[in-house]
């Protein structure tokens, strides 16, 4: 693969499961947290997304990670990973803090005027998963469980089964990388989960996968978990204050602009739903 293209921002779990897999392979790559405008056209702000040597878009984290050498992953697997990600909707429980922490989160591109340029444009996105995760708290679909730890129980019977450092064996696989993309996501804006993993009794092998992990991955520069689990480490770069600026005066022109902004993101959600369908 000579040149692969990566869309997505590294808050979300199915991006960092790509970008964990891309530098486990050491594989080079270029990200944008803004999509291609063919990519917009046809799937909307879905994320991730990759383009492996100038072909067309491909989504979907466990397709890519198969792609790029990992294993498939099975539906009863994939169904499990996905129960860990409940406590995702409380992200937004505090406009200011959801807003100020992807403002840290600044694109990658190395040219400063692109970067800008995304880094404006990109609050768009931000609204859009803002906007859908408050719909969905409005329409009920937060429900709390009696203990965040429960989502993890039957992972921490497979982790207690393991007979490597990995569910993988002696490296990372496909659904190592899935769950470890979750737990960056809840650590990128902590939630009920964060406090839930470091502190059940329950859970012991899993804060040891974790810990390994984050061994496995000490110079991956957008590791979140580790200012919460060991070994710690610091978080992630933050974006300068020039990125800073763009991404804030981009969020304030999609607000002065709510009479766009707002119907683009129900068209966009109506179209994506109907996609993923």
């Amino acid at each position: 693969m000579s040149a692969i293209k990566l869309y997505g921002n590294d808050h979300s779990p199915w991006v960092q499961a790509v970008m964990l897999g891309l530098h486990q392979k050491k594989l080079e790559y270029t990200r944008s947290t803004v999509p291609a405008p063919e990519l917009l056209m046809s799937w909307g702000v879905m994320m991730p997304a990759a383009s492996f040597d100038g072909e067309p878009w491909e989504l979907e984290s466990k397709n890519l990670l198969a792609r790029i050498g990992f294993s498939p992953v099975s539906a009863e697997d994939m169904a499990e990973i996905r129960r860990t990600w409940q406590g995702v909707l409380h992200r937004a429980d505090f406009w200011t803090r959801f807003w100020g922490e992807f403002s840290l989160a600044s694109d990658p591109c190395p040219t400063q005027p692109m970067r800008l340029l995304n880094n404006f444009l990109r609050s768009f996105t931000v609204l859009y998963f803002f906007l859908f995760i408050r719909f969905a708290v409005l329409m009920g679909r937060r429900r709390e469980p009696k203990s965040y730890g429960d989502q993890y129980r039957s992972w921490e019977a497979r982790f207690a089964a393991m007979q490597g450092p990995f569910l993988g064996g002696d490296s990372p696989d496909s659904v190592d990388l899935l769950l470890f993309g979750i737990i960056q996501c809840h650590c990128s804006i902590p939630v009920a989960p964060v406090t839930a993993l470091q502190t059940d009794p329950g859970l012991v092998h899993t804060r040891r996968w974790i810990s390994q992990m984050q061994n496995c991955f000490s110079d991956y520069p957008s590791l979140y978990s580790g200012v919460y689990f060991e070994p710690h480490s610091p978080p992630p770069e933050p974006a300068g204050a020039i990125d800073q600026l763009a991404f804030w005066l981009g969020a304030i022109t999609i607000l002065a602009f709510f009479w766009i902004s707002i119907p683009l993101v129900v068209v966009l959600a109506y179209r994506n739903r109907k996609l993923r369908g």
